[in-house]
């Protein structure tokens, strides 16, 4: 689909899931605060190493490149300034890098070069730094409506020179003006998938895509809410394995596009009118028009 993507096989259109293949590799370059504390993927296997930490993963240098040193100085903040502060729950520490940190930068392989992204409910940064240190290559708002968790974030934006990054703070439907027209907007464990759909719309330019990691009931939650999302103008919805042989289990992400003219255009009064009194509506304009 996308020109960065390794491995990714091509959605049926009658098809609910699909597995991309393949590390998710640097690319082109070589409101859910408790929910982000706890991914729902579980990986399974995690070797604590250095005061209960996970030990750093053999893959991590096949997702991060020359840019690992960047995810490293991510894992260490998160495991002390972030269990301190709140944003990432104390037993976290043994596994941030692979139930956190790879999980979310893997997603990366669904983003074409040099996209456009928010990452709505960013909280610790996650999915949106991880998906930043792998893609330098594009642009990523962090939308966080709570103060402390966005003063965090800019900490770690000024800490790894994050330079394509920036933090909005406030909820996904008061930044739209901001940060709306994005090609990619991703979520993380942030809410029922028919709420995340409603926040995310909104902000996805037409044709492009929402991308929202969820558990392994991913595929459950896509057919309780299918109907949802295409009443948010979100279509082709599928879900997508990420992340075989860097993460297990691999990273489950709902994607779904973004249609043109995703509500149908409201009955102006003059139409209205017109059609009680018998007169046509104004020429110029196509009935039921604004």
């Amino acid at each position: 689909m996308f020109g960065c993507c390794r491995g990714v096989v091509e959605v049926p259109p009658d098809a609910d899931e699909v597995r991309v293949t393949g590390g998710a590799g640097p690319g082109p370059h070589a409101d859910g605060s408790a929910e982000h504390a706890g991914s729902e993927t579980d990986p399974g296997n995690s070797d604590a190493g250095d005061g209960g930490r996970e030990a750093e993963p053999a893959a991590a240098v096949q997702v991060f490149g020359d840019r690992l040193e960047l995810a490293r100085r991510y894992v260490a903040a998160l495991a002390t300034d972030g269990i301190v502060r709140g944003l990432m729950g104390p037993r976290e520490a043994g596994r941030l890098w692979s139930r956190h940190v790879l999980n979310s930068a893997v997603v990366a392989e669904l983003i074409e070069p040099g996209a456009r992204v928010v990452d709505i409910g960013s909280g610790a940064g996650l999915p949106g730094i991880p998906m930043a240190i792998a893609r330098p290559d594009c642009w990523i708002d962090l939308v966080e409506p709570l103060d402390r968790r966005a003063y965090f974030l800019r900490e770690m934006l000024e800490h790894l020179d994050l330079a394509r990054c920036r933090v909005v703070r406030g909820r996904a439907e008061e930044v739209i003006a901001e940060c709306g027209g994005a090609q990619v907007v991703t979520s993380r464990a942030l809410a029922p998938l028919h709420r995340v759909a409603v926040w995310s719309a909104p902000l996805i330019a037409t044709d492009g895509w929402m991308l929202a990691l969820k558990g392994q009931s991913a595929g459950e939650e896509l057919e309780r809410d299918r109907t949802a999302l295409q009443a948010a103008g979100l279509v082709d919805a599928v879900v997508v394995k990420v992340g075989d042989g860097v993460v297990d289990p691999p990273t489950a992400v709902v994607r779904a596009r973004r249609r043109a003219d995703p509500r149908p255009p409201p009955r102006s009064s003059m139409t209205s009118r017109s059609k009680r009194s018998g007169r046509p509506a104004r020429s110029g304009r196509p009935e039921g028009s604004i």
